[in-house]
């Protein structure tokens, strides 16, 4: 007698953008995907098999979700939690999109359709806009449908050379996934370890400590990804000259340390408004150890990331360009990027890391569906 393959897990994806967490969810297959802005569909479509409707959550029901699917994955708008926005919460207008998200679930609970495992993706600010409330609420609701519920904060630095903290929650119901004791380094964070203590009753007794694999040592850095030098736009020395004019003293001496030194270094590079003497000042913000800061979208609160090149005593600087944005977020160079500089800087700015998804659907999620045991992440300690 034949062994049926069992199929691949089925995935809905809610504000899916141009798929990087689809592309990151390896194994599953997509049921449905969603996104209400037109040309992060486009991107959907020139790099994904079949189609993705278009349009605001709260205009969906469940009747145009097909099947069942095994995880229900949302990536809701960050802007309105996000550190670096006005933080107005989850009440705000973006980041209320979470409850048309949710009044689907429950649409999907009462045919017999909600899925066993749910993971909502934000920025990590989530975990103390409106004093913490937001994250509770989120928590609660989930533990009130009979989910296990916890959170991971995980770093994209650990596979990427870009720091980009993201927080996943990742509810589960009737399902046994690789579970740690306690807090378990580096994904439970010491701010996660403080949201917690935040929570309803509820949502305590629902809380587990997802344990994933610790992370592989990341061997690349922010030079191996870059466009060859003949091949990018650089500034003038007159436009280089005065953007180096506004780094604050200590990133002064950490450019001339670096351009003394002879060698290629490579730094990025944010302008920040920082108040010095009681005045708003524009300073330029290098970092040298090998990573980019946290990709941005034009309108996300900071500048479009710069590039400054030291070599052989000489200092260059330019724009990041879209396909190493792209990079940055673990793309290959075969995916298809719109053709505006503007727009691919903001489908990745707004985008999720396609290893870190990687990471938590080969470590938790697929394991939890498949009845799989994975150890535990022991290689890091704990928060203190």
């Amino acid at each position: 007698m034949s062994i049926r393959a069992r199929p691949a897990p089925a995935v809905y994806e809610f504000f899916a953008g141009g798929g990087l967490a689809g592309l990151g969810l390896h194994g599953f297959r997509t049921l449905f995907a969603n996104d209400m802005d037109r040309a992060k569909a486009a991107s959907w479509r020139a790099n994904h098999a079949g189609d993705i409707h278009v349009g605001d959550v709260w205009t969906l029901d469940a009747g145009d979700l097909p099947g069942r699917a095994d995880l229900a994955w949302a990536s809701s708008p960050c802007q309105d939690v996000s550190l670096a926005g006005a933080r107005g919460g989850l009440d705000a207008r973006r980041s209320g999109a979470f409850w048309g998200f949710w009044r689907l679930i429950e649409a999907l609970e009462t045919e017999g359709r909600a899925p066993p495992v749910i993971v909502i993706e934000n920025v990590a600010g989530l975990l103390t806009s409106g004093q913490g409330q937001d994250f509770g609420t989120i928590c609660d609701v989930l533990a009130g449908a009979g989910y296990r519920v916890g959170a991971l904060e995980m770093d994209a630095a650990h596979w990427l050379p870009q720091s980009r903290p993201r927080l996943f929650i990742v509810a589960m119901r009737g399902l046994s996934g690789p579970v740690a004791s306690g807090p378990v380094g580096p994904f439970h964070s010491a701010r996660v370890v403080a949201a917690r203590t935040r929570l309803s009753q509820r949502a305590q007794a629902a809380w587990v400590w997802w344990s994933l694999p610790a992370p592989p040592r990341r061997n690349l850095d922010l030079a191996a990804l870059l466009e060859p030098d003949t091949a990018v736009d650089w500034f003038t020395p007159a436009q280089t000259g005065a953007l180096m004019a506004l780094t604050a003293p200590l990133h002064r001496d950490r450019l001339e340390a670096a351009r003394a030194s002879g060698e290629r270094r490579v730094a990025a590079g944010f302008r920040r408004v920082r108040v010095e003497r009681g005045q708003k000042v524009q300073r330029l913000e290098l970092r040298f150890d090998g990573l980019a800061g946290c990709l941005r979208t034009p309108s996300g609160g900071s500048s479009r990331q710069y590039l400054i090149v030291c070599q052989a005593g000489v200092v260059r600087a330019r724009r990041l360009t879209g396909r190493e944005a792209a990079r940055l977020m673990g793309l290959p160079d075969s995916y298809v990027l719109p053709k505006g500089e503007t727009a691919a800087l903001k489908l990745m700015g707004d985008a999720v890391a396609v290893p870190v998804v990687r990471a938590l659907s080969d470590g938790l999620l697929r394991p939890a569906l498949e009845g799989r045991a994975v150890s535990p992440a022991s290689a890091f300690p704990g928060p203190t």
